[in-house]
């Protein structure tokens, strides 16, 4: 296979910090690779001197062996609040458009406003108007649109929500592109990279295949490494006594004994870093009572917003402002492990704040124990002192340790951590506190898979209440016991199992469900168990006296007229879809096609959910 691309001795130092040094590898057309490392290490900077927005402080050499074209996804997005989608697209595009004729910026703009559609945001839209995880589906638009030859993606599922990461996980796995990228969400590495490339301690190691031959082949090399430790750690020993027994004015007699000396205590020292950490350095919760948070028939809608500010999604068809919860009943337990799902601004947070006190319910009743004790890490709730130090931060040595932040960390001020070790010190913060009800509001954003890996350990063993909210399928199989799943329309459901076993779940209901409505394929079955009662009932289950309900003669005409109408926008759905993936429609057609797929969908969702309701 072509090489693509060869580094050599490249280096990277911050002050006194050396994150590489003379460090090469290769690129091969093709190849698909995912970088691992703790935050503060150097990921970021590696990728920025690929993406030739750094350099190497060594010199070195960065050589493309192939006329190739580059396209880099970088954690910040610089925006114009202002423009529209498609503006800003194109206005981030400007060297790539240089090289295009009329016919190639056309076909690029049409490729721009069929990714914008795929990511389900419209091009018309202002960027003002949108939520941190839709800024990130522009910036992956303006990356994915230049079909670059060589992706670099810097966390590029970070604030996404599970349709849109599935939606790139496909696009990528398609995609013959050569590809660099650094990510937390294992499953998204394993499904779409060949290789891991680890950075350790300044050096690189390349694994081919999955996340899981990684994981065994680094935990050989991390053995080997060890044993060869214990061997140096006794040649140390007998140079040691001979350093002490050697006068200071013999220098010039054994200088190079003392130069390998000074060698092998550096390589001893290092067998601490990489062992695997102690879990048993912290106990992580005070004690739980037998009541910890019982919801009572909870509901909460926002007040209606003044006319002029009111945002869409916040009101009904009535006017009225929509429920983001409705009726939800439900005790937490002692040790329940339950994980929230649901898209982004259908009311999670909202619901976190119901828990925890900041809001208070418009109907129903929340019951809080006496000895509860919340610990929540949110999303934006990063608030420090930049000069205090590590350890004036966070006091425990133990947690500390355990969450990498070695010795020589502990006395450097705040401003001077990279933003995932940012992230590693607010958690600690909460950890700190020993809550006993841990809420965690996407923790794994900007957290390294080596923390993450730890933090999953920490609460595997957590001896107290956990909920989590999170996109990442693997954090949520792996700490998670069931689910309380958004909806929408304020209904959450609980389902019982992983985040896996949902998603399995509802595609083998809907497709059960599809072979049942014959003429209407779609998304209707995920509709119809989200929109059931907030109750455990399985989907598609008969009543409680076994019986489906008859429909009344008002009901059975309006499912007669539901079934036409939507075998109508059905065909207009395959129209507008033939007419987006056609070569020869006009920009102005195509705009206008892109509109009307979006109100489209939503009609369908809303017709499909009714006749669902009515075919019970």
């Amino acid at each position: 296979m072509a090489s693509y691309l060869q580094i050599e001795n490249i280096s990277k130092s911050y002050g006194p910090k050396v994150l590489f040094d003379h460090i090469g590898f290769n690129v091969n057309e093709g190849d698909k690779i995912a970088l691992i490392a703790p935050n503060g290490t150097g990921k970021t900077s590696l990728m920025r001197i690929l993406a030739g927005k750094d350099k190497s402080d060594s010199g070195g050499q960065i050589l493309f062996l192939k006329d190739i074209r580059i396209a880099f996804l970088e954690q910040d997005y610089d925006y114009d609040p202002g423009s529209t989608l498609l503006e800003q697209v194109l206005s981030g595009s400007t060297q790539f458009l240089e090289h295009l004729d009329e016919a190639g910026r056309f076909e690029y703009e049409r490729r721009i406003i069929r990714l914008l559609t795929d990511f389900g945001l419209r091009p018309d839209q202002r960027m003002c108007e949108l939520s941190g995880g839709e800024v990130k589906r522009v910036a992956l638009t303006e990356v994915l649109a230049t079909e670059a030859d060589f992706l670099i993606l810097d966390e590029p599922t970070n604030h996404l929500d599970v349709d849109a990461i599935e939606y790139l996980e496909n696009y990528l796995k398609r995609s013959r592109c050569t590809l660099f990228m650094v990510t937390h969400d294992r499953y998204f590495l394993d499904r779409v990279c060949n290789t891991v490339m680890e950075l350790d301690h300044g050096q690189i190691y390349i694994y081919k295949g999955d996340y899981e031959n990684y994981l065994e082949k680094r935990a050989e090399r991390i053995a080997n490494y060890n044993a060869e430790t214990d061997k140096v750690r006794n040649l140390l020993r007998r140079e040691l006594e001979w350093m002490h027994a050697t006068p200071c004015a013999r220098t010039g007699k054994a200088k190079y004994r003392k130069q390998a000396f000074w060698e092998l205590k550096g390589r001893a020292e290092q067998v601490h870093t990489v062992r695997q950490v102690s879990m048993e350095a912290f106990d992580g919760a005070t004690r739980l009572g037998t009541k910890i948070i019982d919801c009572y028939d909870v509901s909460f809608r926002h007040p209606r917003p003044d006319r002029g500010s009111e945002m869409p999604d916040q009101v009904g068809h009535d006017g009225s402002s929509k429920a983001l919860i409705k009726e939800f009943t439900y005790k937490f337990q002692r040790y329940d492990r339950i994980g929230i799902v649901g898209k982004n601004g259908i009311g999670k947070t909202t619901f976190i704040d119901l828990l925890i006190g900041a809001l208070q319910p418009t109907a129903g009743r929340i019951e809080r124990g006496e000895s509860l004790k919340i610990g929540y890490y949110r999303q934006d709730g990063m608030q420090f002192d930049e000069s205090q130090t590590v350890l004036e931060t966070v006091g425990n040595l133990g947690l500390l340790n355990q969450f990498l932040f070695p010795h020589d960390m502990l006395n450097n001020p705040v401003a001077k951590l990279s933003g995932g070790e940012r992230r590693r010190l607010y958690l600690l913060t909460i950890l700190m506190q020993q809550p006993n009800f841990l809420i965690l509001d996407e923790p794994t954003n900007d957290l390294d898979i080596v923390t993450l890996n730890i933090l999953e350990e920490y609460l595997l063993d957590f001896k107290g209440s956990l909920l989590v909210v999170s996109h990442d399928r693997h954090f949520l199989d792996r700490v998670v016991d069931h689910l309380l799943v958004f909806c929408g329309d304020g209904l959450i459901k609980d389902f019982v199992g992983g985040y896996t076993e949902y998603r399995t779940f509802i595609k083998d209901y809907e497709a059960e469900q599809r072979k049942q409505m014959k003429k209407m394929p779609g998304q209707a079955g995920h509709d119809e168990w989200r929109n059931q009662s907030s109750g455990a009932q399985i989907p598609g289950q008969a009543g409680n006296d076994g019986r489906k309900k008859k429909r009344s003669y008002k009901e059975q005409r309006e499912f007669d007229q539901l079934e036409v109408e939507l075998e109508k926008l059905n065909a207009e759905k395959a129209e507008i879809e033939a007419l987006l993936a056609a070569a020869t429609a006009s920009y102005e057609e195509i705009r206008n096609a892109s509109e009307r797929y979006e109100a489209l969908k939503t009609e369908l969702d809303e017709k499909e959910t009714r006749w669902l309701e009515l075919s019970l």
